[in-house]
Order: C-alpha cells, then structure tokens, then sequence
C-alpha cells in the first residue's frame, strides 16, 4: 500500500468518525422547550389555547358516519377476498375481478 492511499483511508476514517461525534453531540444537546409530565407524554397546549380540546371552540366534532368510512370499506374489502379464495379453492383459478365470479353475481 502506498503512502498517498495509506492517508487517503486516514482522512476517511477521521471524516466519518467527526460526522459521528458531531451527531451524537447535536442530539444530546438538543432542546425542544418542551415541559414533560412524564416521560413520552410532553404534550402541551400553545398560548391562547385550551387546556382540553373537546367540547371547547377547536373541537372538531367529527361525524361519525365519515369515521366509520374506512371501517366499512375494510369490511367490504374483506368479504371480496373472501370470495376470491372461495372461488380458487373451488376452480384453482386466481379471479380478480369479482363480478366476473359466477357465485358472486
């Protein structure tokens, strides 16, 4: 090995080792102005808001036909797999497209 790869290593070596002291150092002296009531749980609520959103001017009172959207449409997804796994037991043939499953229409 010669001297100039020998060096060229060094300085690699030496960059990666100072982005990596740099890094662990930048995370431990962080601050995030955060007041922690416990650990993990470090929510607070900015000047001029509430202390609790429900029932207050920022809730948003969700609808609950809009929340159960995607639990119906999980259910429906579901019951079309059901059909297609049916319908490969029965004829070993992968359908897609379940309209185009005789039992299905």
């Amino acid at each position: 090995m010669s001297m100039i790869d020998r060096s060229v290593k060094f300085a690699f070596a030496l960059a990666g080792a100072g982005a990596l002291a740099l890094a662990m150092a930048g995370g431990a002296s962080a601050y995030d102005g955060t007041n922690c009531k416990a650990p993990g749980n470090c929510w607070e609520p900015k000047p001029g808001f509430p202390e609790k959103v429900a029932g207050s001017k920022y809730d948003p009172k969700h609808d609950p036909k809009e929340v159960n959207k995607q639990s119906e449409s999980l259910k429906a997804m579901e019951a079309r797999n059901a059909q297609r796994v049916a319908n490969f037991k029965k004829t070993g043939k992968f359908v897609y497209d379940v309209s185009k499953i005789p039992s299905a229409n």
